[in-house]
Parts: C-alpha cells; structure tokens; sequence
C-alpha cells in the first residue's frame, strides 16, 4: 500500500514484527512474534558490544517471544531470546518471559504481564511484542474454538462477538453466522433495493 504524502522521503528505520501460530502434536499451540529492527545508517550504542558499530541494514534488535498455550490460552511454556540488541546486557531480558507460565490470555493480559515482569528486569521490545502475539493466538485458535463449542450442548456466546464492526451482535454477519447470539433488528437493518 502506497500513500501520496507530497513529499519525498529516505527511510532510516524499519520495524518488522512477524507472528505465527503453530499446533503441536501434543495438543498444545506454540504462538510466535519476531521483531527485527534496522537502520539505513551506521549507528553505535556500546563500545564494548557488536565492535561497537551496528552497521546500516543490521540488525538492532532481532527478537523473538515464543508462548505454548492451550485452547483455554493458558501459558504452559514462555521463552524469548535476543539475538541482536544494541547492548550487551539486554540479553538477560528475556529470562523474564517465563513469569508468564500460568496466566491466561484474555481480559486483563496487559495488566498481568505488567505486574509479572518489569521492563526494568526486561525489554520494552519483547513486553511490546506480547499484544500481537495475544492476537495471532486467538486467530491461530479461533478454527479450533468454533469446532470445539459447536459440539457443547448449551454454547456460550463466542468472545469474538461485539469486538468490532463486522462481529457486532446487531449485525447482519452475526445474524447469519451466530443467529442465537443475534440482538438486532431484523427489518431495520435490511438495506433498501
């Protein structure tokens, strides 16, 4: 996607960040977020780390937080790894990720982790990189979610509901996806031929 700023412009930073989810073969889903940070010119943080020079197009920071979790977003396994950063010590950083185990994702997640690690123990960076993980779980999962609460006798309404435009309980995807779960009004809401 391009935009037409009316000005011309040098890029001298990119930011990636990369998800994936994966299922495992025991039953539980490793969900995945990259970060790699680059720079079009020659920048120094340390003298005493990476020669003391991050070249232009390496890495500043490559990171990577990894979360097995099962269907109910439990954290059974948290670990992080910082390959390239602009300091030596912000390597241990991701040590911290493991405070993780136990938590659940859902309603309160960014409370929860700030109160389990402190980014004066960790990283902007890997905490940063928590919230599209959260999100690339509930995709990775949602196929496995639909199956598993179609085949409950009394279904609970999908969480997924009223979290946005398309997915409002009022709306005509709701209406013919979750017809239970419907709170609109049928005839006000068909548009006029």
């Amino acid at each position: 996607m391009k935009t037409d700023i009316g000005s011309k412009r040098v890029r001298k930073h990119r930011r990636l960040i990369e998800c994936d989810g994966f299922a495992r073969d025991d039953g539980l889903w490793d969900i995945e977020a990259h970060l790699l940070d680059t720079r079009s010119y020659d920048c120094s943080y340390d003298e005493d780390h990476r020669n003391g020079l991050i070249k232009a197009g390496e890495a500043v920071h490559d990171m990577l937080v990894c979360l097995t979790i099962d269907l109910d977003f439990k954290i059974h396994k948290a670990t992080a790894s910082s390959d390239q950063t602009p300091f030596e010590v912000c390597s241990r950083a991701a040590t911290e990720m493991d405070k993780l185990v136990g938590i659940r994702i859902g309603p309160g997640w960014t409370k929860q982790v700030r109160e389990r690690i402190s980014v004066q123990r960790s990283c902007t960076h890997l905490i940063d990189l928590l919230a599209p993980l959260a999100a690339t779980a509930y995709q990775t999962l949602h196929a496995e979610l639909e199956k598993r609460d179609k085949a409950l006798p009394a279904r609970a309404k999908p969480g997924i509901l009223d979290t946005c435009l398309a997915l409002s309980s009022k709306g005509e995807v709701v209406r013919k996806r979750w017809p239970e779960f419907y709170t609109g009004n049928i005839t006000s809401e068909k548009t006029p031929d």
